[in-house]
């Protein structure tokens, strides 16, 4: 994952870790406590953020609550092959010369309308 889609990430964890902190504790009247600018969203349990990733990944209606959508797939032989050789050839390798691995992936993170796609 890019930098820029690992930005991204952060930034939707964030937002689900402030509308649903402490969403199981209760004070002492047995009610669920409220924190920060708005209202708990009620019935969400906090997740890790590994856990977040993967129910994003897996759970479509999770995925759309938090407007966040991460897609991954295989590259045909012909795309890596193209995505290598873009790599392979680009004037950024004069700047770090590491040998590109050959992609075999795409990774397309969106979130609040914007889209990032990497490599892999």
């Amino acid at each position: 994952m890019s930098k820029e889609q690992q930005e991204l990430l952060d930034e939707a964890y964030k937002n689900y870790k402030r509308l649903t902190h402490k969403i199981n504790e209760k004070n002492h009247y047995g009610e669920y406590s409220k924190w920060g600018d708005a209202p708990l969203i009620s019935g969400v349990q906090h997740l890790t953020k590994d856990s977040f990733i993967q129910m994003i990944k897996i759970n479509s209606e999770f995925s759309e609550k938090w407007r966040l959508q991460i897609e991954e797939r295989e590259l045909s032989d012909e795309e890596s092959i193209f995505h290598y050789e873009k790599e392979l050839y680009s004037p950024l390798r004069i700047i770090d010369p590491k040998i590109p691995v050959m992609p075999t992936k795409l990774i397309t993170l969106t979130y609040n309308d914007k889209t990032i796609e990497s490599y892999e």
